[in-house]
Order: C-alpha cells, then structure tokens, then sequence
C-alpha cells in the first residue's frame, strides 16, 4: 500500500519540479544550517578542551590576587607568592607530582643582527613537568644549573624561528637585555592557547637566575602545580587553599590568593560553549519551521489543482484516509527529501570550514551523529506536522464537488 503511494508522490513532485524544488530548500537550509552550527559548535568545544589541555596535565595555578573585606571594601594588591610557598605545597600536600614557582617578565632578546620583544619566564626545572611539555632539541637545564642560577635558556618556538630561522641555535648566546645567555634547548611548538595568545613566545631561564640578574628581588608571580595521576585535583585544590591560608595568615572567605584547576578551567569553557552551540542551533531551527509553512502552503495549492482528481478518486470508491494518507506521504516526501539534502549541504559546509581552520579559524570536523539523525527525524515530522491539514482538506472533499471543480 505505501509504496504505491510514495511513487504516486514522486510522480506528483516531478510533475513540479521547480515548485517542489522551491519548497524543499527551505527545509535543505534548516537542517544544513543546524548541522552546521552544532558541527562548529563541538569543533569549538573540543579545540578549547585541547587548548586547556595544552596548559599541563592535572594542573592547578596558584596566583596572588585581589582580596575584598567581607563588607566589600578592596584591600588593595596582594602581597607576591614566595619560592619557599611551591616547597611547602610539595611537601605538605598528598598528591602533588611537582611544582614550579614562576615569575616573568616582558624583555628584548638579541641574537646577532635579529632581535625580538618576547617574554622571559624564570622557573624550576619542573616547570617543563608540570607543564607538560617537552624539548625537541637539546635539554633541559638541571637542578644544579638551577640553584647555582646559571645563564642557561631553553627557546620557545616562536622566539627560535624569529631569532634563528634555519639556522641551529643550540651552543650559542643570545642575549636578554645586557645579560648574556647559553642556549642548550628548543622547547616543542604549541601554539596559541584558548585565550589567542602564542604559547610559543617566550625564553625559559633558572628562576634564581632571573631574580638575581633580571628582576632584583625575589617575587613570584605564579605556581604550577602537577597532580599525579588518579589524584582528585578537587581535594588537591582544597589542601592548597588550606596550606596558604595558613601561610598567609588570612581567614576563609578574606583569601588574597586564587587556586585555579585547569579541568575546571576546561569544563567551564567546554559548557559556555556547548551552551552558546545550543543557542545558535535553536536559532537555526527557526527556519525549519518556515521551510514546513512553506509545504503546507505548497501542499494547500495541490490540493487546489488536483480537486477533480481527488473527486474521481472519491467517486470510484477511494476512502477518505486513503486520499489523507497519499498527501501526507507527498508532504513528507518532499521534507525527508529536504532534510536529506540539507544533511549533505550541512556536513559538507562544516568539513570545509574544517579544512579552511587548519590555517585559520583551527576548528575541528567534529560531527554530531544524534544531531544529523534527529534532524531528519524532525524534517520528516515537519513534514507531517504541515502536510497533515492541506491532507486533511483534500479527504473531506465532497465528490461531487470536487468532480464539478474547473
């Protein structure tokens, strides 16, 4: 019985093929358009999950902040973290792998001819452990170059093309400020964090080297912390705010420092997104609803045409549900055949932004299986939803009426 019908609502749409094409690209737009936005949506959250991920793996940030009295008043900058406050979360927190008390600060580095504005990063060699990040040529400075503060460096690598280009850099000096430097590593490239700046550019040099030399005191701006893994970063956050509240000698609720876990850091991020994916698709669906205004429209004026046809339909023993069902085939018909086309242009747009981002926008191709199939099932509903009146008015059709229609 129902494939009958289907080839008669072929036959009907062939028969207006420009009209039915017209009618259809709504429905094409709709799905393609809420493909794309759900598709670029999950690309987005999965490249800001990557980006955090970058930043170290069960990492936390400690970093002195602004503090406020309970009845709202600013107490003004907080005081600096201190190297001796990384040594007690390492030895007095369960948990932590490592840490490494940063400071930085921007400088002119100098090799030969070439010179760049970068930022100069003074740490512990656990820097590179609690960051997770690896050197690709050379090594790393050792405990020892660190506490005697030698006048090593490792080279991000963006600082290295800048300064080297070709050329190997390993052995030779550069230059930060008057200070002279050795260069023994070239760390891996990273590229652009979630924030959009380059995680690349910057000179890595021995902590008591950089507070002895460059900066005259012995200030630090930020602690990584690395959790082992397994570890709860949540109870490890805890036992730190602890620690410094102690160490600090502030109350809870009054903290002039922040603890910061990079996976909560990436879950927040990861939900605005996939909050503001939500917010785009729904806007997109709206012209779904217009594309199935525009079969009931469509189905309406066949209904029209197709009266006395409909008559002698009546007339040599059609049922009503039959004829009701025959429309209601061609209106879904014409939306599945919408929602399968619009799937096609959806993932094809989104894999070509996909393609483009590798040099541009750097959003992956990330496609959504339940969202393609619930777009469909939604066109085809669609389809049922608007056919269902003009299918409706067609099987009430009074057969001698409809026989004396012109």
């Amino acid at each position: 019985m129902l494939g009958p019908m289907l080839r008669l609502a072929l036959q009907a749409i062939r028969r207006n093929v420009l009209r039915s094409s017209l009618t259809v690209l709504g429905i094409v737009i709709g799905v393609a358009a809420v493909i794309i936005m759900v598709t670029l949506g999950a690309g987005a959250t999965a490249r800001v999950r990557a980006d955090i991920a970058k930043l170290g793996t069960n990492v936390l940030m400690v970093r002195p902040g602004q503090s406020f009295h309970g009845g709202g008043g600013a107490r003004g900058e907080s005081t600096p973290l201190e190297v001796s406050d990384a040594q007690a979360i390492a030895r007095e927190v369960a948990g932590v792998a490592a840490t490494a008390p940063v400071e930085a600060r921007p400088m002119q580095v100098i090799a030969g001819a070439r010179n760049r504005a970068t930022a100069i990063t003074g740490s512990t060699a656990a820097y590179l452990t609690t960051r997770n990040w690896g050197v690709v040529r050379g090594r790393a400075f050792s405990d020892a170059e660190e506490r005697a503060g030698k006048a090593v460096c490792l080279l991000g690598d963006t600082v290295r093309e800048d300064l080297f280009g070709a050329q190997n850099p390993l052995g030779q000096r550069i230059r930060i400020g008057k200070l002279s430097c050795l260069v023994v590593g070239i760390l891996e490239p990273k590229g652009e964090s979630a924030f959009g700046s380059d995680q690349d550019d910057f000179v890595l040099v021995p902590l008591r080297w950089f507070h002895r030399r460059l900066a005259g005191n012995f200030n630090v701006g930020m602690i990584f912390v690395s959790a082992f893994a397994g570890e709860s970063t949540s109870r490890i956050q805890a036992d730190i705010e602890r620690l410094m509240r102690e160490r600090r000698r502030v109350a809870a609720g009054e903290e002039d420092f922040s603890v910061r876990d990079m996976k909560e850091l990436a879950d927040t991020f990861a939900s605005t997104t996939r909050v503001l994916t939500g917010l785009l698709g729904a806007v997109a669906a709206v012209s779904l609803v217009v594309g199935g205004i525009g079969i009931m429209n469509i189905m309406l004026v066949s209904v029209t045409e197709r009266t006395r046809e409909i008559g002698i339909r009546l007339a040599i023993g059609a049922l009503g549900r039959e004829v009701l069902t025959q429309f209601l085939v061609e209106a879904v018909a014409l939306s599945s055949l919408g929602g399968v086309l619009g799937i096609a242009l959806g993932l094809a747009v989104g894999l070509a932004v996909a393609a483009f981002g590798a040099s541009a926008l750097e959003v992956p191709f990330v496609p959504q299986l339940p969202v393609v199939l619930l777009a469909f099932g939604f066109s085809a509903a669609i389809g049922i939803a608007f056919g269902y009146w003009p299918a409706r008015q067609a099987a009430q059709l009074d057969p001698i009426e409809a026989l004396r229609h012109e």
